[in-house]
């Protein structure tokens, strides 16, 4: 890089940023920041704080935290002002029993809950459909009407919490579920704070779990996206998600390069359906896996940073600075944890966290010791939260704004990313874009075939894994305690759903579930309809099929 001394861009970049963290608006937590030693830890160092000169391009690649393109952060602050939100992933058996788990991790410290459902709840599936049998509460928790969220949340003010929902395929019934639950606890939808993941075309790549068709799904997610703009203001109406492209085997780069193309998609889809995307693009946020290759993951998430704010205000015109912003939650790697040896996973997630961390995540999940074999325990879950704590509370490595700024290794690596993403965007849109790119299983191949050299490589020992081909121990048993799911738990759904098929209208079901067919067959804004069955207590299941009775399912081609 070519060095010159600071500019007048450069100096008038610093003095906005040095006014912002000035101004009461930017309140800081403590009025000191130190090292163990006692030592001051300035807000942020830059090449001057080593008497180097500014290099020619500072202000296109780095800049200020807070500014464009906020490859050091999204807010001048960041750890400094707030921190990120602790968040546990939280839900199991029946509605009742995760919220006794929502208010042990809400007392234990957590700032934000996130919920799980069981597989039938991301298929669409009511817990008493004969698909569900075997598989209710096991993997999440069970979701099938406005009466289990009413229990999910019960004591919990909505107002007073930011909830993040894994949910996808039927993603706008059960964010209807929540904004229903709201009315009902008397919290206005524009206080509610949270996010949907609703990201369905990393579903199509990774994760397999979908329900309609690509296009159909792209409308119900523009009808959330214009829904929340005048209604919800504060929620996160897509979270788009690179955490299950990783774990279905991708490599930092195809991660990067696959969720923000997709992310890309649905500014796009927006834009066609007629939204100004600065009254959506800002509500957009992102959700990263965090791996154990340490630099790797820091490098990712700085470059996918640079990435959005280039792309947002320069291809697709977005003028407000908070469309430019990727904010993002991140878990730490569930492939990753091993059964052998799990307490080896309480390492390997400290460390991924402080990745996160380095990295400017706005919210972060650490994944349970236990979780390669089941549901987190209670003990298991609180020192994952106590690992956060430890890293904002001791390390200090909160305290001062982006540390691994000029690092020789993270700088050429932040710029071999996105150099690397660029690449991949290029042959998706010779593709036709991401939908087509899809339908001719490009990403899925590219993602199969990283997973199989990874195993490859852990299988000749080029690659190591602690306890599983080196510092192994022949013949060791697992002897942590596990949860177990009470089989009462299925029976006790499907009567709790018999109920609510007494009680209810069902002539008003009937009638909020026609009208909402009628406007599947038109281009009305579906969320109305939607939240009107939800209203009435129709069941998530009789929802879908409703939606399905328009749109059909999707049947994936087959990739060879």
């Amino acid at each position: 890089m070519t060095k010159k001394p600071p500019d007048k861009d450069y100096d008038a970049a610093k003095k906005k940023w040095e006014d912002e963290l000035a101004s009461p608006k930017c309140r800081q937590m403590h009025d000191r920041f130190e090292t163990i030693s006692f030592r001051e830890i300035k807000p942020l160092y830059t090449p001057e704080d080593l008497g180097h000169e500014v290099p020619e391009d500072y202000m296109d690649e780095l800049g200020f935290p807070g500014q464009h393109p906020y490859t050091r952060g999204v807010h001048p602050t960041m750890y400094r002002g707030r921190t990120w939100t602790m968040r546990q992933f939280s839900g199991f058996g029946t509605a009742k029993d995760t919220n006794k788990r929502y208010k042990y991790i809400l007392e234990q410290g957590g700032t934000g809950l996130s919920v799980a459902f069981d597989m039938p709840t991301i298929m669409g599936y009511d817990s008493d459909h004969k698909r569900s049998e075997g598989e209710v509460g096991k993997c999440g928790v069970a979701v099938s009407s406005l009466a289990d969220m009413e229990t999910l949340f019960d004591g919990i003010p909505l107002d007073k919490v930011s909830t993040s929902m894994t949910i996808n395929g039927p993603a706008a019934i059960l964010w209807a579920f929540y904004i229903a639950v709201g009315e009902k606890q008397g919290v206005s939808s524009d206080k509610l704070r949270g996010t949907i993941q609703n990201d369905i075309l990393k579903e199509y790549i990774a994760q397999k779990s979908w329900i309609f068709p690509p296009r159909p799904s792209m409308r119900l997610i523009t009808d959330i996206i214009a829904y929340a703009a005048d209604n919800v203001p504060q929620w996160n109406t897509i979270s788009i998600s690179g955490y299950h492209i990783r774990e279905a085997g991708s490599t930092a780069v195809q991660e990067l390069a696959f969720t923000l193309a997709d992310g890309f998609a649905y500014v796009e889809a927006g834009i066609e359906a007629g939204l100004d995307v600065d009254k959506f693009a800002p509500r957009l946020a992102f959700f990263f896996d965090a791996h154990s290759d340490f630099f790797e993951e820091i490098a990712k998430f700085r470059a996918a940073r640079r990435i959005w704010a280039k792309r947002m205000k320069n291809k697709y015109g977005a003028k407000d600075p908070h469309s430019w912003t990727l904010r993002f939650h991140t878990q730490t790697a569930g492939c990753s944890l091993t059964a052998q040896q799990p307490e080896n996973n309480i390492t390997r997630t400290a460390f991924q966290a402080l990745s996160a961390v380095l990295g400017g995540t706005q919210s972060l999940h650490t994944n349970s010791m236990d979780e390669t074999l089941a549901l987190p325990t209670e003990k298991a879950v609180k020192i994952a939260l106590r690992t956060q704590q430890i890293i904002l509370d001791e390390t200090a490595a909160a305290s001062t704004i982006d540390p691994l700024a000029g690092s020789y290794f993270v700088e050429k690596l932040t710029d071999e990313m996105e150099e690397a993403a660029e690449e991949y965007f290029r042959r998706i849109d010779e593709l036709g874009g991401v939908i087509p790119a899809i339908e001719k299983g490009f990403p899925q191949r590219e993602i199969a075939d990283a997973a199989y050299r990874f195993q490859r490589a852990l299988e000749s020992g080029k690659r190591v894994m602690v306890g599983i081909n080196k510092y192994f121990e022949p013949g060791e048993k697992v002897t942590i305690d596990l949860l177990k799911i009470d089989p009462r738990v299925d029976e006790e759904c499907r009567e709790n759903l018999r109920s609510l098929r007494e009680s209810r209208d069902n002539k008003k079901v009937k009638q909020t579930l026609a009208a909402l067919k009628k406007a599947a067959e038109g281009t009305d804004n579906l969320m109305p309809k939607i939240l009107d069955a939800v209203r009435a207590y129709a069941t998530l299941g009789e929802i879908v099929d409703t939606l399905k009775s328009v749109f059909g399912e999707y049947i994936e081609t087959p990739i060879f």
